[in-house]
């Protein structure tokens, strides 16, 4: 290997990679069970299908666009490296190689569609959904990603290179790129079938506790990961991730106690992802007390938040606009309050010193990727709808899209009606006059 080549940080950012991938079978759980029984396995299918489709396209062209050297203003990456041309087995990204440096962002760009998912749930067409996935992540990912997380010396992505935005995992690029998108595709698609008037519960908590502890565990991959090195700052944005996840679920559990008077389970499933997506621009900027308050806050704001669907109107089935975009801006604004110019970022924030200066870069940064990635999905949403259809039929929702989409069901409920019927049956008493005995009879 090459001098500056380290073996440790490469070991470090590759696990990092693996954990992020663990994320999405966790998101499929954590959505799949916040859904009806009849539409569970397509919501996991829907997170699941990102691994493949983003995939490919990561090696066709999405790493060049993304990482390539800039092409135009800090807006997109050159063609360079398409089908991965030109990246060498032992070609170095700081101390670890570029592949490993690829494949951890690849992580990043299969979770961020499969988050939009769960604003749809229950009423979109799964081929439609996957030409979604395909056009979203070439015209709205890759090229916001370039302009947060590409560095080249000021001559990287306009937003975080050229101008400062601080995003250390995702805040912007990830979480209010995918919620935006979900508010979009939500409005495109319109409320589900019985909305606001037919009960709608999870029909699995403990999949939905399953897959919130998965996401919490693969958070730390996305966080730490981050700093690209087993170093310092990794273990500082691990315990803040820690920290401020922990805060917004009490935050999340005092606002629902106080609200609806009680202590939910989703409620302290749903406050742990709020506060991981909160934390998530700010884990490499903020001290540990600083992680406090912002969980705290994102906590119970989230929790507010996600009652706007019943008040302005729309079906966000799932909560993706009230937890991802709603945290994932209250995580990059904080910034501007609670950055130390101590951790991995030389930025102070307001209660630092630092003036209104980054928090004003910060509010840039969440505008523009907000304005463009609702604008362009809502654009993607359209054609799809008006061409293949993106919304299955009324009464393909009403009987349940897994059948129709997916020929299967998430539970054989026939065979457990049957087993009833037979253990029913041997215990039934004889006919009167019968001289057989029943099995219980004779067992007896």
């Amino acid at each position: 290997m090459p001098d500056g080549f380290s073996a440790g940080d490469t070991a470090f950012v590759l696990i990092s990679a693996a954990l992020v991938m663990l994320m999405t079978p966790g998101l499929a759980f954590f959505y799949g069970g916040m859904v009806r029984v009849k539409s569970v396995l397509n919501m996991l299918v829907m997170s699941f299908i990102a691994l493949g489709i983003v995939t490919v396209l990561w090696v066709l062209y999405g790493y060049s666009l993304s990482f390539g050297t800039d092409a135009f203003h800090g807006l997109i990456g050159n063609l360079d490296h398409v089908g991965m041309r030109g990246i060498g087995m032992n070609d170095l990204a700081g101390s670890i190689p570029v592949t490993a440096f690829s494949a951890f962002q690849l992580m990043f760009a299969v979770i961020t569609p499969a988050l939009i998912s769960g604003a749809i749930a229950d009423r979109a067409k799964f081929a439609a959904w996957g030409l979604f996935v395909a056009l979203w992540v070439t015209i709205v990912y890759f090229p916001v990603a370039h302009w947060v997380f590409f560095f080249d010396n000021g001559h990287g992505g306009w937003l975080g290179d050229r101008n400062g935005v601080i995003d250390f995992a995702g805040g912007t690029a990830v979480h209010i790129n995918a919620g935006m998108a979900g508010l979009a595709l939500c409005l495109v698609l319109g409320k589900r079938v019985g909305f606001k008037k037919d009960p709608m519960r999870p029909h699995s908590l403990p999949l939905v506790m399953l897959g919130s502890g998965l996401l919490w565990f693969g958070w730390f991959g996305f966080n730490a990961g981050s700093a690209l090195a087993a170093n310092g700052l990794a273990g500082m944005a691990f315990m803040n991730t820690q920290i401020a996840t922990g805060a917004a679920m009490l935050g999340w559990l005092a606002f629902e106690r106080i609200k609806h008077g009680a202590f939910t389970s989703l409620g302290a499933a749903s406050g742990a992802v709020a506060g991981l997506v909160a934390i998530t621009p700010a884990c490499g900027s903020v001290s540990m007390l600083g992680a406090v308050a912002i969980g705290l806050i994102a906590g119970a704001i989230c929790a507010a938040a996600i009652s706007l669907k019943y008040r302005l109107g729309f079906d966000d089935s799932l909560d993706v606009v009230g937890v991802h975009a709603v945290g994932g801006a209250i995580g990059s604004l904080l910034i501007g309050f609670f950055a130390t110019g101590h951790v991995g970022q030389t930025a102070r924030g307001l209660f630092y010193g630092g003036g209104i200066g980054q928090l004003g870069k910060q509010a840039m940064g969440v505008a523009v990727v907000a304005v463009y990635s609702f604008v362009i999905s809502w654009l993607l949403g359209q054609a799809i709808q008006k061409t293949i259809g993106f919304r299955v039929s009324e009464d393909v929702e009403v009987a349940g899209i897994d059948q129709v989409e997916h020929a299967e069901s998430a539970y054989d409920f026939s065979t457990v009606g049957a087993s009833l019927s037979r253990a029913l049956s041997s215990h039934a008493p004889a006919p009167a006059g019968s001289t057989t005995a029943t099995k219980t009879e004779v067992d007896a």
